[in-house]
């Protein structure tokens, strides 16, 4: 059993531990079922990952709860921590947006650079538009806000973001177990529009050539990773 799972079974009576016995998972952790309801699970699960926090286990605490489902729109087991959800194996979804304009028959990316004091990613390229997508909203209400929130998009401009797909990624750091679906979303800006970052967590915006974009990501490793992937997907889509 990992390290981070052993802190886990301090908490019995929320956790319970099961040895390997032959069966089908081997050792592991299970919630306890005293525990009966969505909201019960979601109380005490969070005053655990709050303890965990206070000890430096689970950095960057962003008291953002995700919903804990087996599957996308099932129903929710409980609701978990943003930043605790890797270190549960827990899937994640998000919704990012390509914002482009294009000019002369060129395409152009607004690209985003990440606050210095972002717990994750400090200083990396980014998209226009990216977060997380929280219990309770729906991906393209969640988009709104996002352009509002982070470049100051109206909704009369945002309400036009088509949805393009998903991309998915899994990567394993340490204890930590990512598994996250990212909705797309492409936005064709008006040429004179201009972003304007609102909530802080973004220090700049540039206009860049799609192609430029394409060798920074190539040759590069500036852009935080899974923009990286959901601008690949752009680069496809576009025929580039």
């Amino acid at each position: 059993m990992s390290s981070f799972a052993s802190h886990l079974r301090k908490y019995d009576d929320v956790f319970i531990y099961s040895e390997n016995n032959g069966g089908r998972f081997g050792s592991h952790l299970k919630l306890n079922s005293k525990l009966k309801t969505a909201d019960e699970r979601t109380r005490v699960v969070g005053e655990v990952i709050k303890c965990l926090g206070e000890e430096d286990l689970i950095p960057g605490i962003r008291n953002e709860l995700y919903p804990v489902t087996s599957t996308f729109g099932s129903p929710i087991f409980f609701s978990l921590e943003r930043a605790a959800a890797p270190y549960f194996g827990i899937k994640a979804y998000g919704v990012h947006m390509n914002g482009y304009v294009e000019k002369d028959g060129q395409k152009f990316l607004w690209i985003g650079k990440r606050s210095q004091v972002k717990p994750t990613y400090p200083g990396m390229l980014d998209h226009l538009v990216a977060g997380g997508l929280p219990h309770g909203i729906a991906c393209g209400e969640n988009i709104i806000k996002e352009c509002e929130e982070e470049a100051g998009i109206p909704r009369s401009i945002s309400n036009r973001a088509r949805p393009v797909g998903a991309v998915s990624y899994m990567d394993i750091n340490g204890f930590s177990y990512k598994r996250d679906v990212l909705f797309c979303y492409d936005l064709k800006l008006p040429e004179d529009f201009v972003p304007k970052n609102q909530d802080g967590e973004v220090e700049s915006f540039q206009l860049i050539p799609v192609a430029h974009v394409a060798n920074v990501i190539r040759r590069t490793g500036f852009f935080k990773p899974n923009c990286s992937l959901v601008i690949i997907d752009f680069l496809f889509r576009h025929g580039y």
